[in-house]
């Protein structure tokens, strides 16, 4: 059997704890980034590799059997994106004829290259894509790139809003005495952070992963709905409805992810989670 080799590129606050999972179960496992070792959280057993990932050469990764990408662009504009997503996925599908050692590459991507926005049901087998936003369609060309390099070795994770403890941008709209009204049907959809850290080392590791995970919990709720639940946990006042929004809007996102890989399979057992904590 092939000893295996983990290389996880992009140390921020999704890769530096799949890296440490990976490492607490005593996986080889390297967490590549460009700033210097002290700079992240990282496990004493966990090994680090400074550098960039859009200049690696393949001497440098040669030996590795698996290969996640999870990073953030250093701007949120389109730019940003062409010079983090896909700049590196196309970086290292230009050396897929020389990573023998390959077996699997995982990219986490987002469902944002989902382009719906009428409150349809979108799963796995939802075809074709096609995003609206001219950073979905950077990650999408990025997607497109690693398959392409790296044929079914490619594994596409597309995670919805990632949520969390540190992650609280719809627990501080709650707080808000003066809040904005409310569209009465936006769809949206999330992920608990320690969830998708669960989902990815587990595709990292099992023996037959599917070539596309959704990465979403189990419930879609309307922003509305979560906005009044969560004003009336923290004793706020829930907003109101938008009277001029009347139309159906976001999606509704089937996950295939195995429930038994759920800490948080909605959005009820997430901030209950977060609200506990905060206390």
């Amino acid at each position: 059997m092939t000893t295996q080799h983990w290389l996880i590129i992009g140390q921020g606050d999704i890769g530096v704890p799949v890296t440490n999972k990976l490492a607490k179960d005593h996986m080889s496992v390297t967490g590549l980034a460009r700033s210097k070792r002290h700079h992240y959280a990282l496990n004493d057993n966990a090994k680090f590799l400074q550098a960039d990932a859009l200049t690696l050469s393949a001497e440098q990764i040669k030996d590795f059997t698996r290969i996640a990408i999870i990073v953030t662009p250093d701007e949120y504009s389109t730019n940003g994106y062409n010079h983090s997503y896909l700049g590196i996925c196309q970086h290292l599908a230009s050396m897929a004829h020389e990573l023998s050692q390959l077996e699997r590459i995982v990219f986490i991507s987002s469902t944002g290259v989902y382009g719906q926005d009428n409150g349809e049901w979108i799963d796995e087998h939802t075809a074709p894509v096609m995003p609206e936003r001219e950073a979905s369609k950077v990650i999408l060309q990025a997607e497109q790139a690693l398959q392409q390099g790296f044929g079914n070795k490619a594994i596409i994770i597309r995670p919805s809003g990632i949520y969390g403890r540190a992650r609280l941008m719809r627990l501080r709209k709650a707080r808000e005495p003066q809040k904005e009204p409310v569209a009465a049907a936006h769809w949206s959809n999330r992920i608990m952070d320690r969830d998708l850290v669960n989902i990815i080392t587990n595709v990292l590791t099992i023996d037959a992963p599917k070539p596309l995970y959704i990465a979403t919990d189990y419930a879609p709720v309307t922003t509305l709905e979560l906005g009044v639940w969560l004003s009336e946990q923290i004793g706020e006042t829930p907003p109101t409805i938008d009277s001029t929004k009347t139309t159906i809007t976001g999606k509704r996102l089937h996950s295939n992810i195995p429930l038994a890989l759920l800490d948080y399979p909605d959005w009820q057992a997430g901030y209950r989670d977060i609200l506990r904590y905060q206390e």
